[in-house]
């Protein structure tokens, strides 16, 4: 368990490493995440020393959610000032994250056609 939070965790710190050591317009964990990807693909043996660590986590991921909600009701005015424009932010940001992970979906049933022919 330990080693695979150690890789997560290395991955996530690289990538803020080099987003703020180069100056890249993007979050630090995205490119670790990408990194995490690019060592699942050239080590697949990985994915299976992975696995029992990360269904744990991927469990309960509910708890992540717990210290968010706690900062909503905490800052509850804000909402009530400008939850017209909070709530468009909202609506369009689940529209182009939806309209993303399809675009993946699609480039990545692609690749896979490609690569099984």
């Amino acid at each position: 368990m330990l080693q695979t939070f150690g890789l997560l965790l290395g991955c996530q710190l690289l990538g803020e490493i080099t987003v703020r050591g180069f100056g890249f317009a993007m979050p630090g964990p995205v490119l670790g995440l990408a990194l995490l990807v690019l060592l699942l693909g050239a080590i697949p043996n990985l994915v299976e020393l992975l696995r029992p660590t990360t269904t744990i986590i991927l469990a309960n991921l509910s708890f992540l959610f717990v210290p968010a909600g706690v900062g909503v009701i905490g800052n509850f005015h804000v909402l009530s000032e400008d939850w017209v424009a909070l709530l468009v932010i909202l609506a369009l940001s689940t529209v182009l994250s939806m309209l993303a992970a399809v675009g993946t979906f699609i480039g990545v049933r692609h690749l896979s056609e490609r690569w099984a022919t």
